[in-house]
């Protein structure tokens, strides 16, 4: 969609938008780069806080993504003036508090009527230079490693369907809700060979970009990979987000599972691993050394998937 957008080429943009990277990074000088990125969408869930928190905690990933600390935010509020004020400052207030946990500034913002609410940040953070994580990178033989559960854009629909409850969704909500900040900062000492989040692409389209910006093909072993509670029940009664279907349609051409897998079996997956996710996990390529490192740092916070190989941008389920 933006290749037709002519791009200055800059000395200092050490990244654009050309591989899909969550975030741009424009070198100040040898010490330090700004991050810059923006992002903003329509409740997934009810509650006005929750919307915020889980709002914020999703904009505030691309900076952890890229290995770099939030430092400022500003609102992106679109609401219908017939919500009243007190909506908009549950939403505000939800992003401000996750805000402090990360401890960026909001420094402001704008606000538009609007009859859909919608609401984001734009966030500047920080970098040196040669401490960038991209989303290329990978190699042959690295271990692939995811820091949350799938599913939670089907908990979102099933939510709005009213297939669950507020109080069902916990576990998902409070899952979007929280930062990527510990999951970062585990890998800061550690050679991160490439990192991006899990996020409206689901699984599927963010381990083909980094797979594909890598020269590699990734295998993922489905048996391991974290999903949220219920999420096969709910995919299994057709429970998925209308982009569910674009993705699985894009990611044919790509993907493939391994043959002990049934027809149905794989249809089941598939829906799961291209589920759109809002504030997923971050997704690491590391070596096997640093991936061990890491894991144990983490505990139960983070899972070894799969493992890179020579190849093209394939992703293969075994």
């Amino acid at each position: 969609m933006l290749a037709g957008i002519a791009q200055e080429e800059h000395d200092a943009l050490l990244c654009g938008f050309e591989t899909n990277d969550d975030a741009a990074v424009y070198k100040m000088d040898d010490d330090n780069a700004v991050l810059l990125t923006v992002d903003f969408f329509t409740p997934i869930v009810d509650d006005p806080y929750d919307f915020g928190r889980i709002t914020a905690a999703n904009s505030l990933s691309d900076i952890y993504a890229m290995g770099g600390t939030p430092l400022t935010a500003m609102n992106l509020v679109a609401v219908s003036c017939q919500l009243g004020p007190e909506v908009v400052a549950d939403i505000v207030r939800g992003g401000a508090d996750v805000c402090i946990q990360a401890r960026t500034l909001v420094v402001g913002g704008h606000t538009i009527d609007d009859a859909e609410p919608k609401y984001g940040l734009s966030v500047m953070g920080s970098v040196h230079p040669d401490r960038v994580w991209y989303n290329r990178g990978a190699q042959a033989g690295d271990v692939i490693v995811l820091t949350k559960p799938l599913g939670t854009g089907i908990w979102g629909t099933a939510l709005k369907r009213e297939v669950v409850t507020a109080e069902d969704a916990h576990e998902a909500i409070e899952c979007m809700a929280q930062l990527n900040k510990d999951a970062a900062d585990a890998a800061r000492d550690l050679q991160v060979h490439a990192c991006t989040d899990i996020t409206g692409f689901g699984l599927v389209g963010h381990t083909h970009e980094m797979a594909k910006a890598s020269d590699v093909d990734a295998e993922i072993a489905l048996d391991v990979v974290p999903l949220l509670p219920r999420v096969k029940e709910l995919a299994a009664q057709g429970v998925k987000p209308g982009r569910t279907t674009d993705i699985t349609t894009w990611a044919q051409d790509f993907v493939s599972f391994d043959d002990t897998y049934s027809e149905d079996e794989q249809a089941l997956w598939l829906d799961i691993v291209c589920d759109p996710q809002t504030s997923g996990g971050l997704l690491f390529s590391f070596s096997r050394d640093d991936a061990g490192a890491y894991l144990q740092r983490m505990g139960e916070q983070a899972v070894a998937i799969g493992r890179f190989i020579k190849g093209d941008g394939a992703v293969r389920f075994v």
